[in-house]
């Protein structure tokens, strides 16, 4: 991991790639917390499929990344697993 690391932060100085790699940290921090509060639940795939309604194969996409869920779908996830949605805005650091 630690070879995977240097190279990131090799091309993290490069302004372009830093700049890309910000904007997508919102949608990776989602994808992460889905799948970090998922696990913590005990839930696989298919069973959060199974209450929620939505497919396993969708379940994974968002949880890769692959996809971004709309609000309806992070509520449904949340309420799947026996949680609610919580959104803040905070300021730039």
């Amino acid at each position: 991991m630690s070879d995977f690391r240097n190279y990131l932060n090799e091309q993290l100085q490069r302004p372009s790639f830093k700049a890309e790699w910000d904007a997508l940290q919102p949608e990776l921090t989602i994808a992460q917390a889905m799948l970090d509060t998922r696990k913590e639940s005990g839930l696989t795939q298919k069973q959060l499929s199974e209450r929620t309604g939505i497919a396993q194969a969708d379940i994974s996409k968002l949880e890769r990344g692959n996809a971004n869920p709309s609000l309806r779908t992070l509520q449904r996830l949340a309420a799947g697993m026996g949680m609610n949605v919580k959104i803040e805005f905070v300021t730039n650091k």
